[in-house]
């Protein structure tokens, strides 16, 4: 094994005695959560009263294991430090989700996609193990079978409601220094759909094989499909981190080619397109823009600032311009009713571009069929696709705020899919606990934390506070 950290175990232990103490530390009653430099979450969250949990050295790569293609890392590590670690060894985790920022053990609590996801799933999908802290301040080390399996079925989208990774063991793939893209252009839903299904069907299009694919779609007569192919050879090579943006290219080239790293990056420069809303993306301001500061995170602790302070509301209203609605999700949609839905929103929401993500649960590399996962249950051996649309619309008249994230709910329910839930949710109880796997749940939390100190996770996705 080439290990990262050769003296790891010894500092990991550390990091964990911290993580424990300081969770001994929390009042009973006391709302418990992670003391988190960095967050991609959007739900609307109190003011916390207690600190958080210590989670210092917690945020790093343990090990790599080139042979076994595997890596040992801790919870809080980002991914964009998971990436740099692998890559030295020609290999990266199975999905990458598109911000850099996105920890690993809350890819994989919380949920993450990518553009590899039609292959290889989602980001728990490739776990073989973890460590979990648990609700009763225990150590456990959950797996697909044994005494804890049933903490690691269920702990993928359980937000932290039954506990926080502090390790986790995780498949890897190889990879090429760069990848080769083709912008594939639709003028049909119809046919971008087909097209997806052929795809994750014969992971090629046109002869040539697929490794990863995503698109956009920027109305339903124009949307493209970005298809991937791994490879060491390259004319040249575009960048897309500094004047030029990546998501305007899909319509300006057919054919382009990026470095690997610069590929698994090439959303979080502009925040897929939201760095229009601060400006960054008109051609005096990029200038003058730091590229340092051309990241999600920066762009996310903006939003938090507004969120806070309300400054453009304020003005907003002064101006007498109309209220506005955040609209800020991830959906996932059945591949067979990807192309109604779409046109559903555009119709009714009229937002653009979105972003369009294919997936399918991770097939087993032996006998057997795919796992189902109780608190998010895509079903196996179906396709889907994530609809991702980040923005807001104008409240109409007579309208409340939050009529159309309500009604996008109720469009994702009945086209028979599930939405992510690290923005605003508006379920009730009865229908949350139906979507998201609530007996499942709760047997698991009463196993594993018995005083329920932890939040639950209606009251984390849905309740306000």
């Amino acid at each position: 094994m080439c290990a990262v950290r050769a003296d790891w175990s010894m500092d990991h232990d550390y990091g964990v005695d911290r993580l424990r103490r300081s969770y001994d530390s929390v009042p009973p009653g006391q709302t418990v959560r992670l003391a988190k430099r960095t967050s991609n979450l959007f739900r609307p969250r109190a003011t916390p009263r207690t600190p958080g949990l210590d989670v210092t050295g917690l945020g790093g790569v343990l090990a790599v294991d080139p042979v076994a293609r595997t890596a040992d890392v801790q919870g809080m590590c980002t991914y964009e430090n998971l990436v740099e670690a692998t890559l030295s060894h020609g290999l990266m985790p199975l999905v990458v989700p598109q911000l850099r920022t996105i920890t690993l053990g809350g890819a994989v609590t919380g949920l993450g996609i990518e553009s590899t996801s039609f292959r290889h799933g989602l980001p728990h999908e490739s776990v073989r193990e973890m460590d979990v802290l648990t609700g009763a301040g225990e150590i456990v080390t959950a797996r697909p079978e044994g005494d804890h399996a049933d903490l690691f079925a269920a702990f993928p989208n359980s937000l932290g409601s039954l506990g926080y990774a502090t390790r986790l063991r995780i498949d890897l793939q190889p990879v090429r220094r760069f990848v080769a893209l083709r912008n594939v252009r639709f003028t049909g839903l119809t046919e971008l759909v087909e097209a997806i299904g052929e795809i994750t069907g014969t992971r090629s299009w046109e002869g040539v094989e697929v490794d990863a694919m995503d698109g956009v779609m920027f109305s339903p007569g124009e949307a493209y499909l970005v298809l991937g192919t791994f490879t060491d050879r390259a004319r040249s090579v575009s960048d897309y981190t500094g004047q030029a943006i990546y998501y305007r290219s899909l319509r300006e080239r057919t054919h382009d080619t990026l470095r690997t790293h610069d590929y698994l990056w090439r959303w979080d420069t502009d925040w897929f397109w939201c760095s229009a809303a601060f400006g960054v993306q008109h051609p005096v301001l990029r200038r003058l823009w730091p590229t340092r500061w051309r990241r999600s995170d920066v762009y996310h602790r903006l939003v938090r600032l507004e969120h806070r302070h309300r400054v453009f509301a304020r003005l907003d209203r002064i101006r007498g311009r109309q209220q506005r609605e955040r609209v800020v999700q991830d959906v996932e949609v059945p591949l067979e009713n990807t192309a109604e839905f779409l046109r559903w929103f555009a119709r009714t929401v009229g937002m653009s571009p979105v972003w369009l993500c294919p997936l399918r649960l991770r097939e087993p590399s032996g006998p057997g069929s795919a796992r189902a996962w109780p608190l998010y249950p895509l079903r196996p051996g179906r396709s889907y696709v994530n609809v991702g649309f980040w923005g807001s619309v104008p409240i109409a008249p007579g309208a409340a705020d939050g009529a159309v994230n309500r009604a996008v709910e109720q469009a994702v329910a009945q086209a028979g899919g599930h939405k992510s839930l690290y923005s605003d949710a508006y379920y009730d109880r009865e229908s949350f606990d139906r979507l998201y796997g609530g007996a499942a749940w709760r047997a698991v939390r009463n196993r594993y934390d018995p005083q329920h100190r932890l939040t639950g996770l209606y009251e984390k996705a849905v309740a306000r506070r």
